[in-house]
């Protein structure tokens, strides 16, 4: 019995660092996000760093690598998914070249450190992306509510806003941008999150459809959504140090441009975790 309790716990993470390279890959080789290890203040870095770990504790409540029953089981599997994000990272980068002898210490560390952030992410989601309808049947769904299902709705969020949060094209969109253009965008992606949650749902969307309706599904999700993107949004770009030295109609059309990956991810969060 634990022999076999070994070797899924073991296939499980194999299909860890199978998500892990699946979701962190296009930061790994992203030069933005190298100059940012080298470059973004420690304080921040190690801000960043802890906000994840309890962001990793609920991931591993709702799709860790086995069927847990005990917070000592999720906080074990949160710390092995940062530690398969590490271990990719590293090895990753240094098969790039990005990691050097002669480098400092802490220009590896840092680049390694927020890199590894979005593998681990990728290693608790494995389990739905790549163990197939066995795997996900072996470890079923946990209920966490309506607060369970805005945590869903944060992660894919944070997913997605991270993936270009480090990217100068933030920066170049926004300055584009007038405030026609801001306004348009920012309906855009409520509007498209509307639509999408509305039509995938979450657990109990039927149920919701029947009693409650569209203004229900608004006010319940979309609206507050929008609120989780602007605010992931706004903290993705503050790590970066995207807001310094900057006025509050840049910060602002910053914040809704990167709002909308952010939103679209909340929308489909569903699909991933």
């Amino acid at each position: 019995m634990q022999a076999a309790a070994n070797r899924q716990y073991a296939r499980g993470l194999s299909r860890g660092f199978g998500g892990a390279l699946l979701f962190a890959f296009p930061l790994l080789m992203t030069m933005e996000m190298w100059q940012l290890g080298f470059a973004m203040e420690r304080g921040r870095l190690l801000i960043l760093l802890l906000v994840s770990l309890p962001m990793l504790l609920g991931l591993s409540y709702f799709s860790g690598f086995e069927q847990t029953f005990r917070l000592k089981d999720e906080i074990l599997d949160a710390l092995a998914a940062l530690a398969i994000g590490i271990l990719l990272a590293t090895a990753m980068l240094a098969i790039f070249g990005v990691l050097g002898a002669d480098h400092p210490l802490s220009e590896n560390v840092g680049k390694i450190t927020l890199c590894a952030i979005p593998g681990a992410m990728g290693a608790l989601l494995a389990g739905k992306q790549l163990g197939g309808e066995a795997a996900m049947a072996a470890r079923p769904k946990a209920d966490g509510g309506y607060l369970g299902e805005l945590f869903t709705m944060m992660v894919g969020g944070l997913f997605l806003a991270f993936n270009v949060a480090p990217t100068e094209e933030i920066v170049l969109i926004a300055y584009q941008m007038t405030e026609l253009h801001t306004l348009a965008l920012m309906a855009l992606s409520i509007g498209l999150l509307h639509v999408i949650v509305y039509e995938l749902g979450f657990p109990g969307e039927d149920l919701r459809r029947q009693t409650r309706g569209l203004r229900r599904t608004l006010l319940s999700f979309t609206v507050p959504g929008y609120g989780l993107a602007l605010l992931i949004s706004l903290y993705c770009l503050w790590t970066f140090g995207r807001l310094d030295g900057i006025s509050l109609h840049e910060a602002t059309a910053m914040t809704v441009v990167m709002a909308f990956p952010a939103a679209l991810g909340c929308a489909t969060a569903r699909l991933v975790i």
